[in-house]
Parts: structure tokens; C-alpha cells; sequence
């Protein structure tokens, strides 16, 4: 239930101020909102519950300055909006390891249901919800980075040096050992013949793809005023369908290759090739995973939140 229906933000002592808030948003049931009063914008508050708490809120200024700020704060209504198994994954990386453990795609395949994810592979919507509940008591994965609580800008920029960088290095070394293993073992493995200039395809498309996010998209990143909301969503849902087209080519290299299987006649370069072709796909899913569940929903989410703000 609501505690207030304004919330003085500059009566309260400062370290007390966001716990406060916090207390305030959990005790809203969904549907219900609260106002906050601030003497300057609250905009660091607004990406640290959108990391604690997900995205089950709504943000909307009804005042930006320059002498108080007033934002109104929604709980979303409980069950009127399934969470999807990307939003999942975005706000917790603990449950991401869970559906990757399972086979479940949360990257390329992460807008459906968990119920529609828990089919795909035999277990009950229930039973999926108990496999998430456990990691929860699992402590954090071994490397745990907050990035839904990052800024939009800084993790385009982590994407693009991180992520990017590393299909730009690798990308090149993986088309050059399949020419080579596919020369050298073609006649006995014709599979790899195929593998050869499938990844050749891949990899020109994928060069693409991450020019054209960085040309188009990243800008967009620090700039929310620079396109207009409809051309945002026009790039963004091209983006998303070449990621899907990519994640497919990922399943495809698993059929060709029998999940990577290794005949007894491999040589070290081909044993490599595999190696490396599986290390790409997991970089490839985390990039995506970053994209389409965190960075591509806050661009849109923000550029809707600057439309309220002019």
C-alpha cells in the first residue's frame, strides 16, 4: 500500500534518503505510484532501482527544474505483463547462468515467457521457477558486473571495446584456420568444407552489424535528442533481427559440426578451430544478452522519457 503520495526527498537525512525510497516503492502494490521531491534531478536513482528492482516501474518527470524536480514513480501492474527470460537475465546474472546451464537462449530467443522457455526444454514453469530460486541462495557469480545498473553510454562503450573488439581480433584468426583445416581435412571431414565458407558469410555480416551499430546506435547512446523516437525503434528492431539471423547461424555451426565433436584424425588446428569457434559463440550470446535485454530496452526507454521531459 502507498506510505505517502509525496515524498519530501529533501527532509531526509542523505544517507537515509534512497533506502527511504526504496521502502517506499516495495510497500506500492501494483498499479499504485508515489511522487518524489528533489532539489536536483534524481537520475542516479533511477538506474540504481532499475538494477536492484528491475524493470517494474515506470519513471515519469512532472517537473525537471531548475529549482525542484518532481518524478512520479509507478509499480507496474503484478501480473498484467509477463517477465520475459531476457528481462530475468538482465537483472540477475546468477539466474542467467541458470538458463544457460539448461540450453535455455536467453539472448536471441530472451522475449518469450518463462513458461514458453521452461517447454523448450521439458520442465515445468514451476519447476524452472524453483531452479531460479535456488541461485538466489548461490551467492554471485564469479565475475559479477552490474551492467543494468550501468549508464547507456558506458556500456555501449564497454560493448564496443569488450565485445566488439573481440570479433574484430578473433573473428579473423576463426576464417583463416577453417580455410586451413577445411584444405587440409575436407576430403575426409566434407563438413568442414561447408563450415569454411559459412563462417566466411558469418563473419562479413557480423563486421557489418557492429559498424552499423556503431554508427548508428552507439551515438544515439550520448546523444537521445539526436533521432526521433520512431527512427530509435526502426534501428533498434533491425538490429534485433540480425541478431536473430546471427544466433541461427550459431545453431547451424552446432548442426554441421555435431556440437563440435572431434574425430580421431584431428590435428591441433583443427581441435584449435573448435575451440575457438566455441569461445566466440559465448562471447557472441554475452554481447547479445547485453543488447537486447539491457542497452536496446534503456535507449528506448529513456528517448520515451526525454518525449515526457520536452
Amino acid at each position: 500500500m502507498i506510505k505517502t503520495a509525496i515524498l519530501n526527498v529533501t527532509t531526509i537525512e542523505p544517507r537515509l534518503k534512497h533506502p527511504t525510497i526504496f521502502e517506499h516503492f516495495d510497500a506500492l502494490e501494483g498499479g499504485e505510484s508515489f511522487i518524489i521531491l528533489n532539489d536536483h534531478d534524481p537520475r542516479p536513482l533511477y538506474y540504481q532501482l532499475l538494477g536492484e528492482r528491475g524493470n517494474i516501474f515506470t519513471w515519469e518527470y512532472l517537473e525537471s527544474g531548475p529549482e525542484w524536480w518532481r518524478v512520479n514513480i509507478a509499480k507496474t501492474g503484478g501480473q498484467s505483463k509477463q517477465e520475459t527470460v531476457g528481462e530475468i537475465a538482465a537483472a540477475d546474472m546468477r539466474k542467467a547462468e541458470v538458463f544457460k546451464k539448461l540450453g535455455i537462449d536467453f539472448c536471441c530467443g530472451g522475449k518469450v515467457s518463462l513458461k514458453d522457455a521452461a517447454a523448450t526444454v521439458g520442465l515445468s514453469e514451476d519447476a524452472l521457477r524453483d531452479e531460479l530460486a535456488k541461485s538466489e541462495t548461490q551467492g554471485n557469480v564469479s565475475v559479477h558486473l552490474d551492467f543494468n545498473g550501468w549508464d547507456i553510454s558506458f556500456l555501449a562503450d564497454y560493448i564496443k571495446n569488450i565485445h566488439h573488439g573481440y570479433i574484430r581480433e578473433f573473428g579473423p584468426i576463426i576464417e583463416q584456420l577453417a580455410n586451413k583445416v577445411a584444405s587440409r581435412h575436407g576430403n575426409e571431414s566434407p563438413e568442414l568444407v561447408a563450415l569454411a565458407k559459412n563462417t566466411h558469410d558469418f563473419m562479413a555480416d557480423l563486421y557489418q552489424h557492429i559498424e552499423k551499430e556503431e554508427e548508428l546506435l552507439f551515438p544515439i547512446t550520448k546523444d537521445l535528442a539526436s533521432l526521433e523516437e520512431e527512427e530509435i525503434n526502426r534501428i533498434i528492431h533491425e538490429l534485433e533481427h540480425e541478431h536473430e539471423d546471427a544466433g541461427a547461424e550459431l545453431v547451424n555451426f552446432r548442426k554441421i559440426t555435431s556440437d563440435y565433436a572431434l574425430p580421431a584424425h584431428a590435428c591441433n588446428s583443427y581441435s584449435y578451430l573448435y575451440d575457438r569457434m566455441k569461445a566466440f559463440e559465448q562471447d557472441l550470446f554475452q554481447h547479445i544478452h547485453l543488447e537486447n535485454n539491457i542497452l536496446f530496452p534503456k535507449v528506448i526507454d529513456l528517448c520515451r522519457e526525454q518525449l515526457h521531459v520536452n
